[in-house]
């Protein structure tokens, strides 16, 4: 089992449970940001309240680093030769990735025994590094929310690192054991031809096996999924100065409210005004506490 690096308040489940790489981000300078969906999403539970844990793998250096990296975060790591290293490149608003290296496979036993019963668990695969054997650990339960964010089942490389787009050919068999799904739109236009209704097809079919399904669409909003019925929500004017992590950001403060609303429509809005804050800054400093998300969502969708 993964030692415990930092441990949960009270050694009982943290209220948000993330499962897969931090990254090592790194710039044309040389250095680096710490990266990963479970980087964003925990440091975005903790700002908004919740306990929140990480499981993962890293170098023996960055994981010395990560208690101080994600202050008040639970830390389950296990050392890896390599820490998950991406080149992250943008260009008129589009992403070129690189995945310069790759942490060891995520496996059932690296999760501790007494996290694996926290209410909002979130698997979030990067580079296909989850082993299948970690989602029988999180069987569907009433008070619980299994969710995902795929990204990472949507990806390939190429022999030189560059990051491809791939069909995720285990959907249909991974999605009911979910409670929601969480991914961008831009995820499926290369699966449709960059047609967005084609796009918005695939999305629906996924949506029949799955309660919720959020389709994020950066300043256009995002669309909720509910057994196939979409509704969309506007997003709220940012100023735009780094998209990282903004789609993690989206997914735990959406898993959050939902958790504690049980109002999915809510819980997308709230989503939207998290999201909005959180790429105003560069990186993890972005991501807002409960209050001005409040004072955002207050001012409404437009400046």
């Amino acid at each position: 089992m993964s030692p415990v690096l930092q441990s949960v308040q009270g050694d009982g489940p943290p209220d948000l449970l993330t499962v897969g790489h931090v990254t090592r981000d790194v710039h044309a300078d040389g250095s680096f940001s710490l990266g990963g969906t479970v980087s964003f999403a925990s440091l975005t539970a903790a700002r908004l309240g919740a306990s929140a844990a990480v499981v993962t793998r890293a170098d023996v250096q960055l994981a010395a680093q990560l208690p101080r990296l994600l202050p008040g975060i639970a830390l389950a790591v296990r050392p890896s030769a390599e820490t998950t290293t991406f080149d992250n490149r943008y260009h008129d608003g589009f992403r070129t990735q690189y995945l310069l290296a790759r942490a060891d496979t995520l496996q059932a036993d690296d999760v501790p025994e007494a996290w694996r019963a926290a209410p909002i668990v979130l698997l979030a695969p990067l580079a296909q590094e989850l082993d299948p054997g970690i989602l029988a650990l999180f069987p569907r339960r009433p008070g619980a929310l299994i969710a995902a964010t795929p990204q990472g089942w949507l990806r390939r490389q190429d022999a030189d690192g560059r990051v491809w787009p791939a069909p995720w050919t285990a959907a249909e068999q991974i999605l009911p054991c979910l409670d929601a799904l969480i991914l961008s739109h831009d995820d499926l236009l290369p699966f449709a031809n960059g047609n967005r209704a084609e796009a918005d097809a695939i999305l629906a079919r996924w949506s029949q096996h799955v309660p919720l399904l959020v389709a994020t669409d950066g300043r256009y909003g995002a669309t909720l999924y509910q057994h196939g019925q979409p509704a969309r929500f506007p997003a709220y004017s940012a100023r735009e100065l780094d998209p990282t992590g903004a789609g993690d950001v989206f997914a735990a403060a959406f898993l959050i409210h939902l958790s504690r609303h049980a109002d999915p429509p809510a819980a997308v809005d709230f989503a939207n005004a998290v999201a909005s804050l959180s790429v105003e800054h560069e990186g993890i400093t972005g991501i807002p506490t409960l209050e001005q998300v409040l004072k955002r969502q207050k001012r409404g969708w437009s400046r």
